[in-house]
């Protein structure tokens, strides 16, 4: 599953990486070519916040995919 997801400040990154972190799968938050685990905030903060970012799970848990429902944007171009 992927989704285009817009986080605005730490608070939300910091929801973000622990929601993606009870998940028992794999997940990646990228942008262009850049990836980065979705469960290392280290990692999502050193992304462009300012971007809208892509979220790929390779699995599914309702938990995580509330906080992207809540997170979600439209597709735009980039």
């Amino acid at each position: 599953m992927e989704m285009k997801i817009k986080l605005n400040g730490i608070q939300e990154v910091k929801e973000f990486v622990t929601a993606a972190g009870k998940c028992d799968f794999d997940v990646d938050i990228f942008y262009n070519r850049v990836v980065i685990d979705a469960k290392s905030i280290l990692g999502v903060l050193s992304m462009d916040l300012s971007r809208v970012l892509s979220v790929r799970a390779y699995g599914v848990n309702k938990g995580f995919q509330k906080i992207l429902e809540k997170y979600a944007v439209q597709d735009v171009a980039a």
